[in-house]
């Protein structure tokens, strides 16, 4: 689930084994349903959409598992939301989609996909979607993916995170950030901080910035928080600066806040 917010609407778009379902903001309005084509011999391979973002001021990109990356042009109101496009870049199931939060260097793509072999796909987006580059998997799952002024931060099931570079694709930092698999990562757009949420029970706060001098993208430990007995799958910031942020962990019905 995730708010897709446009410059002239703001939706709540929810994804499933079934489909793509988007509301309006305050969820009593269905917009839009997108039922994802069901192969007659399903029982393999499980079939579900995954990953969300909007980009490009009118698009809505949403991932699946046969690796296809559906983008919905969106009306600035009313329900005529149109399938306008399918990226068939990925081979594999996709697992998280991220837009450009901050302001994208010239030459840099605005938005970035990843699947469940690792790869990441670098976008320009527009009339039409234009792939920039590819940065190719090693072997671990890219569980979750953020992009800040031309700055790739994406998290592994491995337990790293590794910081690319938009505009060349070049890695520029690796960080051993925890014992287990990363379910979450998330950006304060005005700051540059980062939140790490992993199976090992541990948040993390980082901070990325660019060296003025050298242009070099740097990583910086800022904070760690343990929640006792959980194992942490959702981790958000609460506001733009991060100052706040919520966790959520498996079989916990409470949303702890920070």
């Amino acid at each position: 689930a995730a708010w897709c917010e446009l410059p002239s609407r703001v939706l709540l778009v929810l994804t499933s084994q079934r489909g793509v379902q988007m509301y309006d903001s305050d969820g009593s309005t269905m917009v839009f349903w997108h039922a994802l084509d069901v192969p007659e011999h399903s029982a393999a391979h499980s079939v579900f959409a995954r990953g969300i973002a909007a980009a490009g001021g009118r698009f809505i990109c949403v991932g699946t598992s046969s690796g296809a990356v559906l983008v919905f042009d969106i009306p600035p109101k009313g329900t005529n939301v149109t399938l306008s496009e399918i990226l068939e870049q990925h081979r594999d199931p996709i697992t998280d989609i991220a837009a450009e939060r901050g302001q994208a260097p010239d030459g840099a793509g605005d938005l970035v996909t990843a699947d469940d072999s690792g790869t990441l796909c670098l976008w320009s987006t527009g009339e039409e979607f234009t792939l920039l580059g590819m940065i190719p998997g090693s072997g671990s799952t890219c569980s979750s993916v953020t992009l800040w002024n031309g700055i790739v931060a994406a998290g592994y099931g491995n337990g790293q995170i590794r910081l690319w570079e938009a505009e060349s694709g070049r890695i520029r930092a690796q960080v051993s950030a925890h014992a287990r698999w990363i379910y979450a990562l998330d950006l304060a757009p005005l700051t540059g901080k980062l939140l790490s949420g992993a199976e090992d029970s541990f948040v993390h706060v980082w901070k990325l910035s660019r060296n003025p001098d050298t242009d070099d993208i740097e990583i910086q430990h800022c904070h760690a928080e343990c929640v006792t007995d959980t194992q942490v799958c959702g981790a958000r910031f609460c506001d733009p600066a991060g100052d706040t942020f919520a966790v959520t962990g498996y079989d916990l019905s409470e949303i702890l806040c920070y």
